[in-house]
């Protein structure tokens, strides 16, 4: 069984790309086969993994306007059982291209279907807007994790994107469903992290992950690095808390 996985909140900051990359490195470490799509024009899962955006020449916005197969453009990072479908900043002007596109909602599905059976899981890094990308990402996917920080406004905009997903559910992936809230950034020493996560937690209930990303120096040099944190040290905090989401979804989905 194959499960694709998109990380989204059109909110910047969140931590979805932080998300994307480690929890992705950390399926890969329990031996999961496993794919990272970075479907963000910033290109920043792409650099993360060590691949330097520069040098793709085809990415998943050749992928999605019928230019390669995906399989053509997916390469291997230096993690065992971890590839990645990289960006570039070509992909910012895929939402232009693509107006005249018929059934357009669904190019990525179409791409990534003829590969998902090869992976354990794909994790889709979405940009920061619900724009058309981020749509093909959603109609792609079989479930969505909202990352949330806990900080100040932390539920600013969170309707806007349950409204989005609610759309999606009814007009084009009648299968979507959430796999979680993931609270990220948190800071155990702060009063208002805390709070934040009682609110959510309040409001949301089963659907918050037991697993919180906390704030970690660790966690924040590995971009620079171009490795993900597992990789980077794997007994910092950061690295332990993405491997407990990891196993959180593992079991969740009886994988």
């Amino acid at each position: 069984m194959s499960k694709i996985i998109a990380i989204a909140n059109q909110k910047g900051g969140v931590g979805k790309t932080t998300s994307a990359i480690n929890l992705a490195a950390s399926l890969a470490a329990l031996e999961y086969k496993t794919l990272v799509v970075d479907a963000d024009p910033q290109a920043n899962s792409t650099s993360g993994l060590g691949i330097n955006p520069k040098s793709v020449e085809n990415s998943i916005y050749e992928c999605m306007v019928d230019a390669v197969e995906a399989k053509d453009a997916i390469r291997p990072t230096d993690i065992e059982f971890l590839h990645i479908l990289p960006s570039h900043i070509d992909l910012v002007g895929a939402e232009v291209e693509m107006v005249s596109i018929e059934e357009r909602e669904g190019k990525m599905k179409e791409s990534l279907n003829k590969i998902k059976n090869d992976y354990d899981f794909v994790i889709i890094d979405c940009s920061p807007s619900l724009g058309l990308i981020t749509i093909n990402a959603l109609t792609a996917a079989d479930s969505v994790i909202i990352p949330v920080q806990c900080e100040y406004f932390a539920l600013e905009g969170l309707g806007k994107l349950l409204n989005t997903i609610k759309i999606i559910q009814t007009r084009l992936n009648t299968d979507l469903e959430i796999e979680g809230i993931l609270l990220t950034m948190y800071n155990v020493r702060l009063r208002l992290s805390n709070q934040v996560v009682e609110e959510v937690r309040t409001h949301f209930h089963s659907m918050v992950f037991d697993t919180i990303i906390p704030r970690n120096i660790k966690l924040s040099e590995s971009p620079s690095f171009g490795i993900p944190v597992i990789a980077h040290d794997a007994e910092s905090k950061g690295a332990i808390s993405y491997l407990n989401l990891a196993r959180e979804i593992v079991e969740k989905n009886s994988i």
